[in-house]
């Protein structure tokens, strides 16, 4: 009789042991699944509130630069607009009080992973050094300056030849001449602003020496290079540096097709986004009574027709 209740004590014991195996495998199937949706949620929300997209109401176009300046008000540090044509390069530019402001925070000014696209702290917003360098993460999706390490490709290289910067209320067309992969400790290339012909026709030569493709487009020590550069997956420190020409010459997006839904550079719902909340509630309730209108006119359109 008492080895019978040994038995079954035991055998309950073992029962219980299992259930309680089971729910913490449970458990921790449920907790790396849930720790795992997050993780991909987590990714999702930083790439998206990485792209262009999320900025597209502040860009200046066809002369409006209304919502610029609201994006400048929002961040004074706000200066100009790059556009890189045929890719999603499309974004605020910013400058900090060095080059470590930026890294990890917004256009707006906050938190953020994905960091901005800024100019060196050492060089002119005006943009009227010799040299200025803008810096943007290399990132997947096609985000931030993620695109810049396509130009890798030659064929690629060649399709993109023309870009758009905006600064201080006026557009420069910017044309592509150069590719390079470089170390991000070369000194040489890392010096903005550099000043005295001599020393900028160096520069140039240097460079051009540097590029796996280049591109004749005339370019010399007085003109105004700008440089886009990001970090590589290939190397530690590599990075890739696309290099245009600054030019006077604004040049046309040859991948825009404008259709029937965009007027003057913006599409249909962008436009209609700028309307203001208090003309929309106008609309509506205009919208909501008219049936109201046309049905007490035809009322007393049969009063009169039956006296």
């Amino acid at each position: 009789m008492k080895d019978a209740w040994h038995l079954r004590l035991g055998r309950n014991g073992i029962r219980l042991l299992d259930s309680i195996i089971n729910l913490m495998v449970l458990l921790l199937f449920l907790t790396g699944m849930a720790f795992g949706g997050y993780a991909l949620w987590d990714s999702g929300q930083l790439y998206q509130e990485a792209e262009a997209e999320r900025y597209e109401q502040y860009k200046p176009v066809a002369g409006d630069s209304l919502t610029f300046v609201q994006l400048q008000e929002i961040n004074p540090d706000v200066f100009g607009w790059l556009t890189v044509y045929g890719t999603n390069i499309d974004y605020p530019l910013v400058q900090g009080e060095d080059n470590a402001a930026y890294v990890n925070t917004s256009v707006t000014g906050e938190s953020l992973l994905s960091g901005s696209i800024f100019l060196d702290y050492r060089n002119r917003k005006d943009v009227s050094d010799f040299n200025s360098i803008l810096y943007g993460h290399h990132m997947d999706r096609q985000v931030m300056f993620g695109e810049i390490g396509e130009f890798s490709d030659e064929a690629y290289f060649e399709e993109h030849q023309y870009g758009n910067l905006y600064v201080n209320g006026r557009d420069y067309g910017i044309e592509f001449f150069a590719f390079l992969q470089v170390d991000a400790y070369d000194s040489r290339i890392y010096t903005p602003a550099i000043e005295g012909e001599a020393d900028r026709q160096g520069y140039l030569e240097y460079l051009l020496a540097k590029a796996k493709y280049t591109r004749p487009v005339g370019v010399g020590s007085l003109d105004h290079l700008m440089l886009l550069s990001t970090c590589t997956s290939d190397a530690t420190n590599g990075r890739h540096i696309l290099v245009g020409k600054l030019s006077t010459t604004v040049y046309d997006d040859p991948f825009r097709k404008e259709t029937a839904w965009e007027f003057g550079g913006r599409n249909l719902w962008e436009r209609l986004r700028q309307i203001p909340v208090w003309l929309w509630a106008i609309l509506l309730l205009a919208a909501g009574m008219f049936p109201v209108i046309v049905k007490r006119r035809k009322g007393r359109r049969k009063k009169e027709e039956s006296k």
